[in-house]
């Protein structure tokens, strides 16, 4: 039985109906980020960008082509912390959110 909906549809309407999904998201994605795994953080931020600001508005925000912005935020993409600073901010400030880092104890078996 095949796919009967595209996961990119399901996402971007649940970000204009949620902000806290699309707050979620965002913390997923800088969460995942410090915590050691890229390469998904990378594919969460790249939804979270299509389903709000865009590659087109983001590309002129951080002044770098969009194809540059879509490389970056692949699973195999290598943004520098400049540029994923600036996604970042952006984003934070389209969606009007905040980010807090807090550190907890490994839990120890």
């Amino acid at each position: 039985m095949g796919i009967t909906r595209d996961y990119k549809d399901t996402i971007n309407e649940r970000v204009d109906s949620d902000p806290a999904f699309t707050a979620a998201l965002l913390d997923e994605a800088v969460t995942l980020f410090l915590n050691g795994e890229p390469d998904v953080a990378r594919l969460v931020l790249r939804d979270l960008v299509n389903a709000t600001v865009g590659f087109e508005a983001l590309a002129l925000e951080v002044n770098k082509p969009s194809k540059s912005l879509h490389r970056m935020l692949s699973a195999r993409g290598n943004p520098t912390m400049d540029n994923l600073t600036k996604i970042i901010g952006i984003l934070r400030n389209q969606l009007g959110l905040d980010i807090e880092v807090h550190t907890k104890p490994t839990h120890v078996a």
